[in-house]
């Protein structure tokens, strides 16, 4: 079997100041209280045993949260450490979204109507169902619905559509 290159950023973590790293406007993830508690309580028992993906943006000088945000906000919130674990990751916001919703999925749930935004935004950047099926972990049937959400045509311009419809329709006018 061929070696495949997998990138290991994980071997780079770094503590940077805390007031430095951000959280993203795109991440769909919600924890509830009982879960944050557990959190809370696995970093004080255990310690930062992961440190948070971030994107270094060199414009505005902040480590931007692609996942970890709940982490960060235990550092911030509960425990005000000056410093937190990360590690960077490069690429472009699309891949970014994606990356994030791909962490949170192998982990846990999302709400409904944040996560039919995120697919409208990759939608709007250029993304087809397949893409967003591939990237995002998901089956087309759950896109398509999501982007029903939205209730907005643009959401469905690059959609290809079942001909059942049409087919259907010809089929019920020979049975009048």
């Amino acid at each position: 079997m061929p070696l495949i290159k997998i990138d290991m950023p994980v071997l780079s973590p770094k503590m940077v100041p805390i007031e430095d790293v951000i959280a993203n406007d795109y991440n769909p993830n919600t924890v509830a209280p009982p879960e944050m508690k557990l959190l809370k309580l696995s970093i004080l028992e255990d310690g930062f045993t992961q440190p948070i993906v971030t994107y270094y943006d060199k414009k505005e000088k902040k480590y931007i949260i692609v996942d970890g945000f709940h982490r960060y906000r235990c550092a911030k919130e509960y425990f005000q450490l000056p410093e937190v674990p990360v590690v960077v990751i490069d690429k472009p916001l699309e891949h970014r979204i994606a990356s994030t919703i791909r962490h949170n999925r192998a982990r846990g749930v999302h709400g409904i109507r944040s996560m039919s935004e995120v697919v409208f935004s990759l939608t709007k950047k250029g993304w087809d169902d397949k893409k967003i099926c591939h990237h995002l972990g998901m089956e087309l049937e759950e896109v398509v619905r999501l982007k029903q959400i939205t209730g907005l045509k643009e959401a469905f311009c690059n959609h290809e559509f079942s001909k059942s419809w049409e087919e259907f329709e010809e089929k019920a006018e020979h049975e009048l």
